[in-house]
């Protein structure tokens, strides 16, 4: 039996996904992850040491794994969001050409 070529590309598509996610884990495995929030203070701190900020959040996170959590929720809905915008492009337009 012979795959499609969609196939094998996608199975391609897949390994390279793999190794993308891999490569900097193993290479940098020790390292912290931080975020961008955390560079930016620590980069403002460096400018203006008595910086104070303006704004205060309504309602910190109680941990970093809430805070992990809901970010990924958000990606989640966003990726969603995405997704359908751009099957239902998809779908009108293979409705479009079979008129």
């Amino acid at each position: 039996m012979e795959m499609k070529s969609s196939n094998k590309k996608n199975i391609w598509l897949f390994i390279l996904a793999i190794v993308i996610i891999i490569v900097p884990l193993i290479f940098m495995g020790s390292s912290e992850f931080g975020g961008a929030d955390d560079a930016a203070e620590d980069i403002i701190g460096e400018i203006d040491p008595d910086y104070e900020p303006w704004f205060d959040s309504l309602w910190e996170p109680p941990s970093g794994e809430i805070e992990s959590l809901l970010f990924s929720v958000q990606v989640a809905i966003g990726a969603g969001a995405i997704g359908y915008i751009l099957g239902n492009m998809k779908g009108k337009k293979k409705v479009a050409s079979n008129r």
